[in-house]
This record gives C-alpha cells, sequence and structure tokens, in this order.
C-alpha cells in the first residue's frame, strides 16, 4: 500500500493547530478511517523543553522530612498548584513552531478515496492556513517526511 504525507505548518499558532487536530479525529470517527488517516503534532522546540522536565518530577518524589511539617506542607502546595495547570512543555510549545503530519495510508483499490481526502484536507478551514503540502511516494522528500513521522511520538 502506497501511503502520502501532508504537511501543515502552522507557526506559533498552537489553537489554530488543535482545531485542526480536533477535525482530523471527527472525520477518524465519522468515516471510521482508524488506520487510514493517522496524524503527529511536530514541535521542534518542544524536544529541549521535555529532556529538562523530566528530571524535575523525579527530584520531587523524593519523600519531605517529618521534621519540616509546615515547609512540607508549602511545598505540596505549590506542586499541587502547579499540577492544577498546564504542563511546562505544553506553556513552552505554545511559544514554538507547531506542525502538523496527517499520513493518508489507503490500499491500491481505494485510489479514489485517497484522492479526495487529499483535496479535502488542505481546502478546509483550518488547514487552508497553515500552508499545507502534499507529499506523495515517489517526492524526493517522502523518505525524510517518512522517516520524522515514524520518529514523533
Amino acid at each position: 500500500m502506497a501511503h502520502s504525507y501532508i504537511r501543515l505548518d502552522f507557526g506559533t499558532d498552537e489553537e489554530r493547530a488543535q482545531q485542526a487536530r480536533h477535525k482530523l479525529d471527527g472525520w477518524r470517527q465519522a468515516f471510521r478511517l482508524d488506520k487510514k488517516l493517522q496524524y503527529k503534532l511536530d514541535r521542534p522546540d518542544s524536544a529541549a523543553v521535555e529532556t529538562v522536565s523530566k528530571p524535575e518530577p523525579a527530584a520531587k518524589a523524593a519523600p519531605p522530612e517529618k521534621s519540616k511539617g509546615k515547609t512540607a506542607e508549602k511545598t505540596k502546595g505549590k506542586e499541587a498548584s502547579t499540577k492544577s495547570g498546564a504542563p511546562p512543555e505544553k506553556k513552552a510549545a505554545a511559544n514554538g513552531k507547531v506542525s502538523l503530519l496527517v499520513r493518508l495510508y489507503f490500499s491500491s483499490h481505494e485510489k479514489l478515496s485517497e484522492q479526495r481526502w487529499l483535496d479535502r484536507i488542505p481546502s478546509e478551514e483550518p488547514f487552508k492556513s497553515a500552508s499545507p503540502k502534499v507529499i506523495h511516494h515517489g517526492d524526493a522528500e517522502f523518505e525524510t517526511t517518512d522517516k520524522q513521522f515514524e520518529t514523533l511520538a
């Protein structure tokens, strides 16, 4: 089965990227496109933020000393207030660039369906402003895009 990619660059507009993600989720459910339409958000700046923020929770996981009763309660209150807000990587990613990589993975007898989705997705509203670029199986940058899609979480 050949597949195609659509690269959507939202710049720093996190809200528009989330709207596009939500719309893709709706289509996946409505048209039963579970394996045929897949997407991943790419935040190139967030990788450095995640490595910095992951050791931090391990340090907080250490049990507080019992002799410091009131100070331990204060730190627990501070931790609870930071947990209720957005995670640090989400806040930092909102300031960075966000792109969406959509993979259409139709079988060879579904060429018409694949072409309809390749035409429909870039023409819809949240995707239209993201300068969509369609990458087919035979294109020069297909291999790098395919590897990038597989490495994204």
